[in-house]
């Protein structure tokens, strides 16, 4: 049983198609020997009792068929939007590889060719897909390499140019939807958000459900992203309460908001464009009502109370981002103390 000699692929990848006891077995590496190393490790894990053999219908199955298997087998307990997230996935992405039975796939290639179509993240999405699906077959993934997910700059509005966008919002269509996502709403809430859930006596609104798209279609979600999104938010915007008010009781029915998903988002930067302040989305605009409630000092219970977040590292990593007035002016204290111990030093001598 012999290890055969690795090759180099066209994409610098060394690799080499082990066979042991009729199982096709894929190596790669980054060099010949790192490839040939691999070979042997597995051969000498077999050789042992270590590996584990890959049953007879995980040799048969494609990796088409073992993702289709994967959603059907687990819909029931997937949110709507992640059904649908994964069979675009099947539909989309990894097309050289989804007729091909799983003991014959590359993985690190598939890797590196999604890679040169799509965003690592997207990659990174696939990825958290796929495998599980194979392994649900029966077939155990060996471990590839993901490029690392950039961190980008997340776009949120300053305090002041949050008092600009209200008031380029006000009177218009959408003006409801953006600003209940300066409330700390995320877009499938507001969009899931029905009057029934709306106090305007008491400036309080009741977070509870959800609308998501799925395969079909928008679907409502009896249940929040998390625990702790269910939950009670107080309007402290009176431009939001005076604008609830505004709609007639009798049309005070079903949907609070009914603008489309692509829409609110085109709304989101129409009106941040009008008012001629950082252009952002959505999300940005829940961003930036975790900025202004940590600029203006809210204690951070409090904040992810009305925000909905889980935990601290959440809402520090993605959310909360300091307002670079408010660095601004942390970088003044600290120059003027300087500044003033050398103008003390001056009159001293």
């Amino acid at each position: 049983m012999k290890v055969p000699k690795a090759r180099k692929l066209k994409s610098g990848t060394w690799f080499i198609q082990l066979r042991l006891d009729g199982e096709s077995i894929p190596v790669t590496g980054r060099t010949e020997t790192e490839c040939t190393n691999a070979a042997n490790l597995i051969k000498a894990e077999y050789l042992n009792g270590l590996r584990v053999k890959i049953p007879k219908s995980a040799k048969n199955t494609t990796l088409l068929e073992a993702c289709e298997s994967y959603i059907e087998r687990n819909k029931a307990s997937l949110s709507p939007a992640t059904v649908r997230s994964y069979k675009s996935y099947c539909s989309r992405r990894f097309k050289d590889y989804q007729n091909k039975k799983l003991p014959q796939i590359d993985w690190q290639q598939l890797i590196n060719d999604e890679l040169g179509e799509v965003s690592e993240k997207y990659v990174k999405n696939i990825w958290a897909f796929i495998r599980p699906a194979a392994e649900a077959a029966g077939y155990p993934v060996p471990h590839v390499k993901l490029a690392k997910v950039p961190q980008n700059e997340l776009s949120f509005l300053q305090p002041d140019e949050i008092l600009k966008f209200c008031e380029a919002a006000k009177g218009r269509s959408y003006e409801i939807g953006l600003l209940l996502e300066l409330h700390g709403l995320r877009l499938s809430e507001v969009k899931g958000l029905t009057w029934d859930h709306v106090d305007l006596d008491r400036d309080l609104i009741t977070v509870h459900g959800a609308m998501v798209r799925g395969p079909a279609g928008n679907v409502m979600k009896k249940t929040n992203k998390t625990e702790s999104s269910t939950r009670a938010v107080p309007i402290m915007i009176p431009q939001l309460h005076d604008a609830l008010a505004a709609v007639p009781k009798k049309l005070r029915t079903g949907l609070v908001v009914t603008q489309g998903t692509n829409t609110l988002l085109d709304d989101a930067k129409r009106t941040c464009r009008r008012a001629g302040v950082t252009e952002t989305g959505n999300h940005g605009l829940r961003r930036s009502f975790a900025s202004l409630c940590y600029d203006r000092g809210i204690n951070e219970r409090q904040l992810m109370s009305w925000g909905g977040w889980e935990d601290f590292q959440t809402m520090h990593k993605i959310y909360i981002k300091l307002a670079a007035v408010s660095e601004l002016e942390a970088q003044e204290k600290v120059k003027s103390f300087f500044q003033k111990s050398e103008t003390a030093a001056q009159n001293a001598n």
